[in-house]
């Protein structure tokens, strides 16, 4: 990588960011395309929001960020424009200049959807689907699945109003299909799990060692597909969980990947290097 004069920026903002694998996936393919850009972790704590967001905008040379946690919400209202996806979810995980202005996208969804497309045998249209959580990751693959035509979703939280509250939102967009929301404690919640083709980790349970299982491991069935949206550990507790009961597995690794790739051709107009940039981040884990 060469950086002159002539270079463009692109970075990640977020609060804390050292475990980002990114800027390697993405400075990699720009490498690849002998691209004069380069991609920067860019760290900023909350206190200093708007004031960084808006300094990093006024640069001549950024053409575009990523938004972590954080700031995937907070970053909306200082951008012109927003995508009607990223509207309807509420938040933005990637910036692009658009001309004179900045506009806010949502590849997290998509990103999703692409790396199911990946494993052969799997297809949640029409399937019934449970996701673990009700944040900002879970919201966005929601909202996919739901546009894609899943048979039903259940939300589980330990928080069951923020599980009913996303449930809401989802009828209001897809009022065809089916929603529910129940409690990590419900005691229907070993019908649902039963009934359903795909399971969906969307909590950060499973990124560090001693964290607890989000799902009583008893309840995974050979007949379900267990999918983990962490990707660091590859092969979470739950996975390896899955595997050991005769279920399908998907490693977070995926969705990564392909909603960075999705973020790459935004930013550039070109198609991303797909099995370069899953390479790397593979080659990092």
């Amino acid at each position: 990588m060469k950086i002159n004069s002539l270079t463009n920026i692109i970075g990640i903002i977020g609060y804390p960011i050292k475990h980002t694998l990114s800027p390697a996936m993405h400075n990699a393919a720009f490498d690849t395309l002998h691209l004069n850009m380069v991609y920067l972790p860019l760290p900023i704590k909350p206190d200093n929001f708007e004031a960084a967001v808006k300094g990093l905008l006024s640069l001549d040379n950024l053409i575009g960020l990523n938004v972590t946690m954080p700031y995937k919400e907070r970053v909306m209202g200082l951008l012109d424009e927003v995508s009607p996806e990223a509207d309807a979810l509420g938040a933005v995980n990637t910036v692009c200049r658009t001309k004179d202005k900045w506009a806010g996208y949502n590849t997290d969804g998509e990103g999703y959807l692409d790396s199911l497309k990946k494993n052969p045998g799997i297809d949640p249209s029409g399937q019934e689907v449970v996701i673990i959580g009700a944040g900002g990751a879970c919201r966005a693959v929601a909202f996919s699945l739901a546009k894609l035509g899943v048979g039903s979703l259940t939300l589980i939280n330990r928080t069951v109003s923020r599980a009913v509250t996303l449930t809401g939102e989802i009828k209001k967009f897809f009022g065809d299909i089916t929603v529910a929301a129940i409690g990590l404690e419900d005691a229907a919640l070993p019908k649902y799990i039963n009934k359903a083709r795909l399971l969906i980790n969307a909590t950060s349970l499973g990124m560090k060692p001693g964290d607890p299982l989000p799902v009583d491991p008893a309840l995974i069935h050979p007949g379900l597909i267990v999918s983990d949206l962490i990707y660091n550990p590859r092969e979470t507790n739950l996975l390896k969980e899955a595997k050991a009961r005769g279920a399908g597995t998907v490693e977070g690794i995926g969705m990564f990947v392909h909603q960075g790739a999705l973020a790459f051709e935004l930013w550039t107009g070109q198609e991303a290097p797909l099995e370069i940039m899953r390479q790397v981040v593979e080659k990092e884990l």
